[in-house]
């Protein structure tokens, strides 16, 4: 089993930064990619960047591409999303998710493909 524990969330102004972290604990080498999710209120989760664990390659919603950068430390087990020109329609819950198996291109936007979730954490960019 992998543990996934978010942090990093908060309150900031729209135009403002914020960086996400997903440290994972257990079976750390089983992971092949990490994603990040967000759901905002009323709204179905939706994919928001992923990266493979040991290539490094990553993956963007078109809605936060130029925006958000996801990266990884694996010595540390640990994601994160540096997250700028923050805007209100980025206020959600942001989740991080493990894979524990082969993903390719846009299947890494599918959640269907993760195995393991964080609690998430809430961001809220206010106007």
């Amino acid at each position: 089993q992998v543990q996934l524990v978010e942090s990093g969330g908060g309150l900031v102004q729209a135009g403002g930064s914020l960086r996400l972290s997903c440290a994972a604990s257990g079976r750390t080498f089983s992971i092949y990619a990490m994603g990040w999710f967000r759901q905002a209120p009323g709204k179905e989760r939706e994919f928001v960047a992923a990266i493979k664990w040991s290539a490094g390659s990553t993956y963007y919603a078109d809605s936060v591409k130029d925006r958000f950068t996801v990266s990884r430390d694996n010595a540390k087990n640990t994601v994160y999303l540096q997250m700028n020109s923050l805007k209100p329609e980025d206020t959600a819950v942001y989740f991080c998710a493990g894979a524990n198996r082969y993903v390719a291109g846009d299947a890494h936007r599918r959640e269907t493909n993760y195995n393991y979730w964080g609690q998430g954490t809430q961001v809220t960019v206010s106007s």
